[in-house]
């Protein structure tokens, strides 16, 4: 009598080991890219170039991004269109901290930034002020896409603006931001943005160890955001959150708040952008308004629909997928690429609505 549920149990270890084992293998392959990069001879087949090290670093920032969009879309139901906002402002919190790494080695030899002497800046913005510090420079990386979250949100869920009228509207935001950062006197370098990092801490940011490092802190966030993200979602918060997706009117007459919900994931997936886009800027070398730019944010849903919404390891899958495409087709056949995506997407909505991960499912007979 007890058989199916003993085989049941049995199975769900079995893949529980399966999936385990393959989580380490990732490991060990993503250890490796840095190893091979400092230690592997220069005229070695088995040395990691600083442009695939590089490469794969932003990838892995690209998948928290991708990770952080999910917990709002795949879990509470909320097609953000401007994540790329606060990926972009965690990128600007770093990137101050860097410009001010530079100091007399910049081309004007002053202790102010490179573009803020060309324009007869006499003196940091009081916004500047403690920027030379690392631990100032991440709290505004988080914290600044974190408030800027929690004054939007709070505006919409109280209003209960949904749907794709809720879309449009984070799509609003991030341009707004962009055309904002684009002006020359608000203090981020306008059009230019910040680039030019010289130093992280007092080492080289060309560094080899300097990039296996700024790696290695990569692939720890990711791998910190997914544990977090599956305690989150798979207790009663993550509950809670599916039934906001799926039923919010019945949670309410339940005695729940959803707003108060909604609110909470919205702040912590966008402080979860601002710190990806801080280790995202000194791997990129630079950080500008074009970071800001819908397109991006559009492109982000692309990957976590690929990858299969609600799933969490299908964002990171559809991010590393979509990524490694996207540099093969820039380079080879940059004129398609746009194309490419497009087509990704519509197929991927109409022959595959959930995803790579629900591929997945379907091939192991779940």
């Amino acid at each position: 009598m007890h058989l199916p549920y003993s085989l049941g149990l049995l199975s769900g270890l079995s893949r529980r080991r399966w999936g385990a084992a393959a989580l380490a293998l990732v490991w060990l392959g993503l250890l490796a890219l840095p190893l091979l990069h400092v230690f592997a001879p220069a005229d070695s087949g088995w040395r990691v170039s600083a442009y695939v090290l590089t490469l794969a670093g932003k990838i892995l920032c690209y998948a928290v991004l991708a990770l952080a969009l999910d917990l709002v879309w795949g879990y509470a139901g909320l097609l953000s269109l401007g994540h790329g906002l606060f990926f972009a402002l965690g990128g600007y919190g770093m990137g101050m901290y860097l410009m001010r790494q530079i100091g007399n080695d910049g081309v004007y030899q002053s202790t102010l930034p490179d573009f803020m002497v060309s324009l007869d800046w006499r003196a940091l913005p009081w916004f500047w002020q403690g920027s030379e510090h690392l631990g100032w420079a991440l709290c505004l990386a988080v914290g600044a896409p974190g408030l800027l979250a929690l004054g939007f949100g709070w505006l919409a869920f109280r209003s209960r603006i949904r749907g794709v009228y809720f879309s449009i509207i984070t799509q609003a935001l991030t341009y707004a931001a962009m055309l904002l950062f684009f002006r020359n006197e608000t203090g981020f370098g306008g059009n230019n943005g910040f680039t030019g990092f010289k130093r992280i801490l007092g080492f080289g940011i060309a560094e080899p160890a300097t990039r296996a490092w700024l790696f290695i802190l990569s692939a720890l966030l990711l791998s910190l955001s997914l544990l977090g993200a599956f305690w989150l979602m798979r207790g009663k918060f993550g509950r809670i959150l599916t039934a906001v997706r799926d039923a919010e009117s019945r949670l309410m007459f339940c005695g729940y708040r959803p707003q108060d919900y909604k609110l909470a994931i919205w702040v912590l997936s966008a402080m979860l952008c601002g710190l990806a886009g801080a280790l995202y800027v000194p791997q990129a070398g630079i950080i500008n308004p074009g970071e800001m730019s819908p397109g991006n944010s559009i492109e982000a849903a692309v990957w976590v629909a690929v990858g299969g919404r609600g799933t969490l390891i299908g964002p990171v899958l559809g991010a590393v997928l979509v990524n490694a495409a996207k540099s093969w087709f820039t380079v080879a056949l940059p004129e398609y690429w746009l194309f490419f995506l497009g087509g990704l997407f519509i197929a991927g909505t109409l022959l595959l609505p959930r995803g790579l991960m629900g591929l997945l499912a379907r091939g192991r007979g779940a």
